[in-house]
């Protein structure tokens, strides 16, 4: 069994922290990872983070929360994806060290979490989260929500991966199988997973397959920082096989639902 399919399934949205500070050496390394993620878009994403006392941050869906990081972005094609991506790198290492994380994008006074991260006109900060350490016992807010979307399960891999064309079932070969499964269970908002891929001729196709009110001058496109969440899984899947995948925009002009749009290619 794959390592990281392990920390991506384990892994899950704390809303519950037991209000203690993030010690030293864990914000350390947080610090000195995020400020060393890149992207496949050479899209450079800013971690800032923030004091939940000293700026008077709070979310009414968190409880004991500490410390905060926030991420901002220059306003350019493809910062939504590339967004999602270099978040998710930091997600994933907090959970590694024990540390609990949330992706908040609108339950939030925004206005001050901008402020406090000194946004810019040209930027945009999508999504922020809290850092620290789970609960023993979830709050009843935070079962509830879990609860609401769904958050223990996942669209069946036939419905999401596709060999040929849109709708065809794609039966991967057992090396592929991981990886697919760590899309599969990557985190989205409101569960939603709006990430499709298609494999033609050796290459690995990602598409937004959109829901409507998920867009907005402040966040991007929520969905779009989905599928960037979806394609980290699947690149560093690949690099714990040892592989690369080639990240590129070019369309294959496979013909796709109204609501669905392509965003990359990946070429294992």
């Amino acid at each position: 069994m794959s390592r990281l399919l392990d920390v991506i399934r384990e892994r899950k949205s704390v809303r519950t922290f037991d209000g203690t500070l993030l010690r030293d050496e864990h914000r350390k390394d947080l610090e000195e990872y995020s400020a060393n993620i890149d992207n496949p878009f050479d899209i450079p994403v800013e971690f800032v983070f923030l004091d939940a006392k000293e700026h008077g941050l709070s979310s009414p869906v968190l409880t004991g929360e500490a410390l905060y990081v926030a991420g901002k972005v220059e306003k350019k094609p493809y910062a939504d994806v590339a967004f999602g991506y270099s978040f998710e790198k930091l997600v994933i290492r907090a959970w590694e060290l024990g540390v609990g994380t949330v992706w908040i994008g609108g339950t939030m006074k925004r206005e001050k979490f901008e402020l406090a991260a000194q946004v810019k006109e040209t930027e945009m900060m999508p999504c922020v989260s809290p850092l620290g350490y789970p609960a023993t016992k979830r709050s009843v807010k935070d079962s509830l929500m879990r609860k609401g979307i769904g958050a223990d399960n996942r669209i069946s891999g036939e419905k999401l991966f596709f060999a040929e064309k849109w709708g065809q079932p794609l039966k991967a070969d057992d090396e592929m199988t991981d990886i697919l499964e760590m899309v599969r269970w990557a985190p989205s908002a409101v569960n939603k997973q709006p990430w499709r891929i298609i494999f033609k001729d050796g290459v690995y196709h990602f598409y937004e397959k959109k829901d409507k009110g998920y867009t907005a001058e402040q966040t991007g496109d929520l969905q779009k920082i989905d599928v960037g969440i979806a394609l980290c899984h699947f690149t560093m899947g690949l690099e714990e096989l040892g592989r690369q995948g080639i990240v590129e925009i070019q369309n294959p002009g496979i013909e796709i639902p109204e609501d669905a749009e392509y965003i990359c290619s990946v070429r294992v």
